[in-house]
């Protein structure tokens, strides 16, 4: 089962999580296997990290909370709150297939929340720049709630444009990077 998991920051939590990043890679690092797409997520300056984005293949829900909520930074009580989803991969890869690589175009999460109807069950088509794309489910797979996609885009505009602007009750563009060791 597919899961995507979306910590956000606490506010001035950036020196905690700063002090913490060797144990969350090493804590990731006993995912390697399991790890669809990883990074952190920015602030609209595009530098001030607001969270972390993990896309992890794991055996059931249950393993999935342990995941989010077993991570050190959110044990410390750095983030503010967890989005945690069944999500299904309709690219059916890894980041690190993306035919583009780690650097490119600038990158982002494009978070769709809600709706009337679901929508975007299929990738867009001539979307050479998608990296992850798929809908955000209920617990049980069955709910469509959302879609979140990970992108390379010249601009946030561009980024937000992969999805059905009347859609979503909300659409969220974050600036978002490869994640990993470096």
């Amino acid at each position: 089962m597919e899961f995507f998991c979306y910590h956000r920051d606490r506010p001035d939590s950036l020196t905690l999580r700063g002090a913490l990043l060797h144990e969350h890679w090493s804590y990731m690092d006993r995912y390697a296997k399991e790890l669809i797409a990883r990074g952190p997520v920015f602030a609209a300056d595009g530098e001030t990290p607001i969270g972390s984005v993990h896309i992890v293949d794991l055996p059931d829900p249950a393993a999935a909370r342990a995941f989010a909520f077993d991570e050190p930074n959110y044990q410390a009580g750095a983030y503010r709150d967890v989005l945690l989803r069944r999500w299904r991969n309709l690219l059916g890869r890894t980041m690190w297939e993306f035919p583009g690589g780690p650097a490119g175009d600038d990158r982002y999460l494009v978070l769709g929340l809600g709706g009337a109807r679901p929508v975007d069950l299929v990738p867009p088509p001539g979307r050479d720049g998608l990296i992850a794309f798929g809908p955000l489910l209920s617990d049980d797979g069955a709910t469509w709630l959302g879609t979140a996609a990970l992108l390379s885009a010249p601009d946030p505009e561009a980024a937000r444009a992969v999805l059905t602007p009347d859609g979503y009750a909300a659409i969220e563009v974050h600036g978002w990077e490869f994640g990993g060791r470096r």
